[in-house]
């Protein structure tokens, strides 16, 4: 899965959402979750949309926007698994350390999840309960070296970059991003399917 700054416009357009345009380094954070719902695979995308020297800059990284097998399957909150819903969510994180670790975005508003509690590997939100509130959903790294081939227990819910090298590229871009903007970044997670109705 691949797209395009003007795809992502229109996509952002067409939901509502607020597209940061105003200076260099003002970095727009849109995930992308893909319409293949099996579990533990790194097949969504993370899009950092800005503009450099008035140009628009766009990179796509390959993610997961939802929870690996282990923790489906062992949710860590008894009312079911963190699967963060689809919105936009304003200044939802902040440059920190991820569980005190490294670097990673953390966050620090309010994000609504829904509680997936049936215990199996596909992604079925019909029936799922919905919470907002603060679940420590971060966006961070899978393994430190190389790429991760599943998801497993690198998220509970988290948004995670699969490639470090790519993570790396990602932090350096938000701490240029927050020295000319501000420590506050907003979060605009896309459904495939309403990306390519938007185009």
């Amino acid at each position: 899965m691949r797209t395009t700054a003007e795809q992502l416009k229109k996509a952002m357009a067409a939901a509502g959402h607020k597209l940061f345009s105003r200076g260099d380094y003002n970095l727009n954070l849109i995930g992308i979750r893909s319409n293949d719902t099996k579990a533990n695979t790194f097949n969504d995308l993370l899009c950092v949309l800005y503009k450099q020297n008035g140009q628009d800059v766009l990179l796509q990284f390959a993610c997961t926007t939802d929870p690996g097998t282990y923790y489906r399957e062992n949710p860590l909150n008894v009312n079911g698994t963190a699967i963060v819903k689809p919105g936009q969510y304003k200044g939802l994180w902040q440059l920190g350390r991820h569980q005190g670790k490294y670097p990673a975005l953390v966050q620090r508003s309010e994000i609504t999840v829904f509680r997936d509690n049936d215990g199996n590997k596909e992604l079925n939100l019909a029936d799922c309960v919905e919470e907002t509130g603060y679940f420590g959903i971060n966006l961070h790294r899978a393994s430190e070296q190389g790429l991760a081939s599943q998801v497993d227990k690198f998220s509970a819910g988290c948004q995670v970059i699969q490639n470090p090298d790519d993570y790396a590229m990602l932090i350096a871009l938000c701490r240029r991003g927050a020295e000319l903007h501000g420590n506050s970044f907003t979060y605009t997670l896309l459904t495939q399917q309403k990306l390519e109705a938007g185009s």
